[in-house]
This record gives C-alpha cells, structure tokens and sequence, in this order.
C-alpha cells in the first residue's frame, strides 16, 4: 500500500479545506494512506518533504502553487521519493507542463495512475543558501510583475491579476544592457525581460517557447525579449510567438527583439549600473546578477509516461 504525505498550503488560492478533503478522499479512494500537514508559515513546505525523507513515505504530495511545489522539491532531493502535484495556486506552471489537470480532484486521480519520471532542476546559490526552480528563473520585466501581484488580487482574480498587473506596467517597460554568460562565452545584449527556462510552456497549455525544450531534457534555455513602451513590447511578443512555431530557435541573433541561447551554467548580469529583480518559479527571489546551474534528473515526479523526451543537443 502506498504511504502518502500531502502537504497543503491554505494560503493559495484553491486549497480550503473542503478542497483539502476532496483530494484526499480521492487518495484514499484509490487505497493510498495518506497524512496531511498544512503550512502556516515560510520554509514549512520544504521542512515538512525534508522530515518526511525519514518516516517511511512513498510518495510526497504537494497541493499549492508552484511556490510550494518548488519547496516541496527542495526537500525531497536526492531522497528518491516522487513528488506528486495536485495544483492549487495561481499560475500552476509545472503541474500544467506536466500535463497534469487543473480540477484537484482530477490531479488526484491522476497520481493514482502516474509513474515515478526523472526531470531537471535548475540551482541558483545566494548568500543564504541554495534556491531551485523547476519552471523558469527570470530577471526583469516578469520578475517585477511577480513581485507587484498582491495576494488578495491572485486569490480573488487568479491569473486576472497578472494581466491587470501586466497592462498596467507596460507603459514604463525598458530594456537594460545585460551580460549573459552561457556555458563560458559571454553575449552582451539588451533586454526587458530575461528568462532562464527548465520547462517550455510559460502558459501550459497555450504556449510553449519551443517544441525542444522540456523539463527533462538536459538543458537550460535562456529567452531575451528586448521592447521599450508597450508597442515595442507588444512586437517582442509577437516575434517570441512565431519563433516559437519553428523546430528549433534562431540562437544568438542579436538583431531580433526575442534572443535564445542554451547551456548548463548560466550567469546574468546588467551592465548599467543598475539591479533587476529576479523572480523563481514566480516567486520574488533576491537581485541580479545570478548564475543559475543545471541539475540534471534531480527530481523525481508522478506522472504519464508520455511526458518524457529525449534529450537533445545544442542546435
């Protein structure tokens, strides 16, 4: 029999307690034991995964955002043990890149079904110690919207809160000069808004940057977009869709308001002076600059098998 812990985090903007008590009547449903234990307070997810290492569990479920799910991860490393996720929060991203259903008691259902499947992690070390991202690390533009997004707003209006957000933030959107530092070789190149990407859907299902990039493919991807003022934007974004229809990104093109880049060590750094926030799986997490490391098959997830791919090299 299965011996589960979910851990819940009633702060998001799903996970009350009769939602808590869907998902788990529907573990139990399914012949898992399951324990629960609800965060009140920063670091409790990754205490509770770390604890949990110990006490015989098979599996670690996560039911929040992926604020949570990325403690959970944290906590869980090189333990073996599979983290499942049943999303809760706001933006969802790894749930949604790992096909998982947004309705948590279809989620649920779906762990029941899933396999133990190894993905990657990306590291950045602070002052304070390591901090992971299973999705995305991101300097600039999405960073400050991350940090301007109040609480209330994401419980109340969900993803309509970083729409808003984002409307009303265009208008002052500015490049700054950054140096990005891939594998070794250095680019300068100019950006609003720049991404370090482990998963390639930013909006799962909707967009995904390129059909290449997966959480387990062995690889960070870096995305630039340069704009100034919100048509600048607007066409950065434009060029960022189509690019994303091609097989494989145009690399290195500095000519272009969207830029790409691959690699397993990444540094970025802004060269006017000046720092940038940096958000991690939509979590305000510190200042450039920042150098963000691969963690290759750090993880191990519950899910379908056919969200495995084959790693690729460098185009």
């Amino acid at each position: 029999m299965t011996q589960a812990l979910l851990i819940t985090n009633p702060v998001a903007a799903r996970t009350d307690a009769r939602a808590v008590r869907v998902v788990l009547d529907t573990l139990r449903g399914g012949g898992w034991t399951v324990d629960v234990l609800a965060t009140t307070r920063p670091g409790d997810a990754r205490r509770f995964a770390e604890e949990a290492r110990g006490q015989g569990f098979d599996v670690v479920v996560s039911y929040g955002g992926d604020g949570t799910a990325i403690q959970v991860a944290a906590g869980l490393l090189g333990s073996g043990i599979p983290l499942g996720l049943v999303p809760g929060g706001t933006g969802n991203l790894l749930a949604g890149n790992l096909r998982l259903p947004r309705n948590p008691a279809a989620a649920a259902r779906a762990l029941l079904r899933g396999e133990p499947r190894p993905v990657d992690l990306g590291v950045i070390e602070r002052a304070d110690g390591p901090h992971y991202f299973a999705v995305a690390a991101g300097a600039g533009f999405d960073a400050e919207l991350m940090a301007r997004t109040l609480a209330p707003d994401k419980h109340r209006w969900k993803m309509g809160a970083y729409v808003a957000r984002a409307i009303r933030m265009l208008p002052a959107v500015a490049s700054a000069p950054h140096r990005v530092t891939v594998d070794g070789r250095a680019h300068e190149i100019s950006a609003a808004m720049l991404m370090v990407v482990n998963c390639g859907e930013i909006m799962p299902p909707f967009f995904k940057l390129h059909a290449e990039v997966a959480p387990d493919d062995g690889w960070l991807d870096v995305v630039a977009l340069r704009a100034d003022g919100p048509l600048d934007g607007a066409r950065a974004f434009l060029e960022l869709m189509v690019a994303a229809r091609r097989s494989a990104p145009d690399r290195g093109n500095g000519d272009r308001r969207t830029w790409f880049a691959r690699g397993k060590t990444v540094r970025v750094e802004v060269l006017d002076g000046g720092e940038r926030p940096v958000q991690l799986d939509g979590e305000a997490t510190g200042e450039t600059p920042f150098e963000a490391r691969l963690l290759p098959a750090a993880l191990t997830v519950l899910a379908a098998p056919n969200v495995v791919s084959q790693p690729r090299a460098p185009a």
